[in-house]
């Protein structure tokens, strides 16, 4: 992996993103192999009213307090990083710190733990994590599995508008954009691009 942007100046990109129409905003905060830092969030609250999502992988009730004390508005919990208990209790920490839980999914098994743990947002990352491969029909074939009234977002690999098109079409009520965001030149042009 790595750092996506040299050029990584959080309060510019927020200002970039909330001048795009994003609806919120994801703070990539794991520091091995991304550079990320909790701090981020700190300085992206000052610069935006947007919800922002606390990116990492958040195994521990401290992670979910500290996101609180940055300013985070929700905390990303992955599936896969984490057995059936700790699961339903980070969600109940959450909760009960007044951050929303988005529990990322990659196949059946784990949208099924996801559900039972009572995930109220679900996110299906297209990219397997254990061998980086992407593919955007995760979201169509997992989509039928999650009630309606369940938050579902299509995670990682949208390549430009045409992708979102597709995740909206599949029944996504939003999508997680990161890569080709932090690549291009003008992210609020390509925010723009993507919700039209």
């Amino acid at each position: 992996m790595g750092v996506l942007s040299e050029d990584y100046f959080p309060a510019d990109i927020a200002h970039a993103y909330t001048d795009g129409g994003a609806a919120a905003i994801s703070v990539l905060t794991h520091m091995a192999g991304f550079g990320g830092r909790p701090e981020h969030i700190r300085i992206v609250r000052a610069a935006t009213k947007l919800p922002i999502l606390r990116k990492d992988f958040v195994t521990d009730p401290f992670e979910i307090a500290e996101a609180r004390g940055c300013g985070a508005d929700a905390v990303l919990l992955i599936v896969a990083a984490l057995d059936t208990a700790q699961l339903k209790d980070l969600i109940a920490v959450a909760k009960s710190r007044g951050l929303a839980a988005l529990v990322e999914v990659h196949d059946e098994d784990e949208t099924a733990a996801a559900l039972e743990a009572g995930a109220l947002a679900v996110g299906v990352n297209h990219r397997d994590l254990r061998t980086l491969a992407v593919d955007l029909a995760v979201s169509e074939r997992l989509r039928k599995l999650v009630p309606t009234d369940i938050v579902f977002v299509a995670e990682s690999g949208i390549q430009g508008p045409e992708d979102a098109r597709r995740m909206r079409e599949a029944g996504a009520d939003a999508i997680l954009v990161g890569e080709l965001l932090m690549r291009s030149a003008d992210p609020a042009a390509q925010i723009r691009e993507l919700t039209q």
